[in-house]
């Protein structure tokens, strides 16, 4: 559901930060043992350390922290939530990282509505936790809530927005709300930050499919979002881009895709700009790829997020300037909200 490596690694630089103050005691060793033991993946040893430093002092909101981290990790999940109660119950800087933990713990249990109240409840002590913002909408979006989900997504993504995972839930989102040119920006995004991987696949797939004017079908007992003038016309903006691009011969599918990616950016742009209603997606998505259309980097970007399309890794390695030439474009060019 995420990355709790990351919020492990963060609980462990909090910590160390705590205990530098402190001379090296056996709750201190205790505690940086079961650490390291949790990001070796041995949740069990690692729950039996925390177990060791909770005898030393029962109240520790480090070692109560860790053990209901370590039992979630080893399927125990319910058995942590009482160690989380004594950490939220006090004052300390860890309490949005527990809020944080007990929404994964009521989430796994498939409880919606407490792992929501608890992810809120972390946001409120943290406004600025991305991670909180990141795993309410994927309660959201579980709960087929596609509107809130996007609204989560979006705050993520504005707190840091390299966040792969948060770019690909904001598009998924936008795709079963039929906002297909919010959809089709935010894969583009996604493949941008994680190029190789299952996912990166997968959200290229999407791409083909918003492309050839495919939607998601709706969910059973779920009705379909009536979309408003804006998204209307962006979606009508996509399918008279790729009309008018399959006007064209290509010499082969690459070439095809950019022609048709390069008309989309370029319509969606200055459509959106003249839009009102959602400045995020006008300033960070839209505007963004229609600078990299006017750019020549288009080649180069069809091939970086399109690893299946023959040839891609010949064309790579006879281009490897243009290749050189898009990394530095996207170091470059800034996106702003």
């Amino acid at each position: 559901m995420k990355s709790f490596r990351y919020v492990l690694l963060v609980f462990l630089a909090v910590y160390c930060k705590a205990a530098s103050a402190q001379t090296g005691t056996d709750l201190d060793s205790l505690v940086k043992q079961a650490v390291r033991l949790n990001n070796a993946g041995k949740y069990a040893e690692a729950a039996d350390k925390y177990t060791q430093a909770l005898k030393l002092e029962p109240d520790n909101i480090y070692a109560n922290y860790g053990i209901a981290f370590s039992l979630l990790n080893s399927g125990k999940g319910d058995e942590g939530i009482p160690y989380l109660q004594k950490v939220i119950s006090s004052n300390n800087s860890v309490k949005p990282m527990a809020y944080d933990l007990l929404g994964s713990i009521y989430d796994q249990d498939h409880n919606s509505a407490k792992a929501i109240e608890a992810f809120n409840e972390g946001i409120k002590i943290d406004p600025k936790n991305q991670e909180l913002y990141y795993n309410l909408g994927l309660v959201y979006f579980r709960d087929k809530n596609y509107a809130d989900a996007e609204k989560c997504a979006v705050q993520s993504i504005k707190l840091d927005p390299k966040h792969a995972n948060s770019q690909r839930i904001y598009a998924l989102v936008c795709f079963h709300q039929n906002k297909r040119a919010n959809a089709l920006l935010g894969l583009c995004s996604f493949i941008l930050l994680q190029p190789q991987s299952g996912r990166s696949t997968e959200a290229f797939g999407n791409i083909q499919h918003i492309i050839q004017g495919g939607t998601l079908k709706a969910d059973p007992g779920v009705a379909p979002p009536a979309p408003n003038a804006n998204t209307i016309a962006l979606n009508q903006a996509i399918t008279k881009a790729v009309t008018e691009a399959g006007q064209k011969k290509y010499a082969n599918t690459a070439g095809q895709l950019t022609a048709q990616l390069t008309a989309i950016f370029s319509a969606i742009g200055p459509l959106a700009d003249a839009q009102t209603g959602d400045d995020f997606f006008k300033s960070f998505y839209a505007d963004y790829f229609f600078k990299l259309a006017q750019s020549p980097n288009m080649p180069a970007f069809v091939r970086l997020i399109s690893p299946a399309v023959p040839e891609t890794d010949e064309w790579k390695k006879n281009n490897a300037a243009a290749m050189t030439a898009l990394d530095e474009w996207l170091k470059a060019t800034e996106r702003s909200f």
